[in-house]
């Protein structure tokens, strides 16, 4: 039945094998072609910022890199929108608090 099929199924994709990333240090399963935020929205993750003033919590709001909520620190560097990075494997995202330059030198 069609209802048994996944999307990937339906339109025929083969994406290849999946791959670790991390998050806060948690291991998180990525697809070739996925970015961050879609890696992270698939391993439950909705989350990975805060924002400068009351630090709320935010993630992927937009998703097409318009509104800036899914900043995220990648590798070590602050400030990636997480909707059009692609995940590598092993990259490393860590959540960002604030305005992503804390302990940088300014």
């Amino acid at each position: 039945m069609a209802r048994d099929r996944t999307p990937a199924d339906l339109v025929g994709a083969d994406p290849g094998p999946p791959f670790e990333i991390t998050f806060d240090g948690r291991t998180v399963t990525a697809l070739p072609g996925q970015s961050v935020a879609a890696a992270l929205w698939g391993a439950g993750i909705l989350a990975w910022r805060t924002t400068r003033n009351g630090g709320r919590p935010r993630g992927a709001f937009c998703g097409i890199g318009q509104c800036y909520d899914c900043l995220a620190t990648v590798n070590g560097e602050p400030n990636r929108r997480a909707c059009l990075v692609p995940a590598r494997p092993g990259d490393a995202i860590t959540t960002q608090e604030g305005h992503g330059h804390a302990g940088l030198a300014v």
